[in-house]
């Protein structure tokens, strides 16, 4: 099941709720009780790109398979 972050706009804490896909975007409650959250956008999926390996890496697209000059 997917782990979402939210940022309660009460009282500042940063906390992981875990639901279903279909419930993403349902409200949550902080763990101190406050209702004023907001979803956070997740970076884990931008963090492929960056663990690529040196020279390209061969990963397609014109530069990343070196058909560029």
């Amino acid at each position: 099941m997917p782990t979402y972050e939210f940022r309660c706009k009460s009282c500042g804490s940063t906390f992981d709720v875990n639901r279903s896909m279909a419930e993403s975007s349902d409200p949550a409650t902080c763990p101190d009780g406050h209702t004023d959250t907001v979803k956070l956008l997740s970076v884990l999926g931008l963090a492929g790109n960056a663990a690529a390996p040196a020279g390209g890496g061969g990963g397609g697209g014109c530069c990343g398979g070196g058909c560029c000059g």
